[in-house]
């Protein structure tokens, strides 16, 4: 991908090696999210009748016939198809800034491992692309829960922490994982 090879510079054995620990972290990410994925659809995530997102709390819900699902949440950023480009919610006036510590993190990461095209505030890229930025975000932050929230022309990726389970009964239980 375009995005992770430094423009009009000559390899070096460093910029190698520090392709391939990018690809490694990809991997991992992509592992980190397939997992994560798993685990989470057993409570349900990706089949609730609905979700919500309160900035001012930080706090993700997800609603279902027979129970809520709430958890801490963080906007990594947004996906549009249509104009094909990635832009991470640091860089969205919309996004409040507690939101956007994750993507924060990710981006400062990026700036400090020599990877400043990932930093960028608006990225051109297609699913492929924003799929890419997904997983190594996931894996820079150790995210231990991720959600791709859609909404008009556009998908807003969340990341998220300890599920709370309320059942119509009342009945709460936590749904915590950990994945390294």
């Amino acid at each position: 991908m375009g995005m992770f090879k430094r423009a009009n510079e000559a390899e070096s054995a460093g910029q190698a090696g520090e392709r391939a620990d990018l690809s490694i972290l990809l991997l991992q990410g992509e592992d980190m999210i397939e997992q994560l994925g798993r685990a989470h659809r057993s409570w349900g995530l990706g089949s609730a009748d609905r979700w919500d997102l309160d900035q001012t709390t930080g706090i993700i819900t997800w609603t279902f016939p027979d129970k809520t699902a709430t958890a801490p949440a963080q906007i990594l950023g947004s996906f549009s198809p249509g104009s094909g480009s990635w832009l991470w919610a640091w860089a969205n006036k919309s996004i409040l800034p507690d939101m956007s510590r994750d993507a924060r993190s990710f981006r400062d990461w990026a700036e400090g491992n020599g990877h400043p095209a990932l930093a960028r505030p608006k990225i051109n890229a297609d699913e492929q692309a924003a799929s890419t930025l997904v997983a190594l975000a996931v894996r820079i932050t150790g995210a231990t829960g991720y959600y791709k929230g859609p909404g008009g022309n556009s998908f807003v990726i969340i990341t998220f922490g300890p599920v709370t389970l309320t059942a119509a009964d009342g009945k709460v239980s936590t749904f915590n994982i950990n994945i390294k």
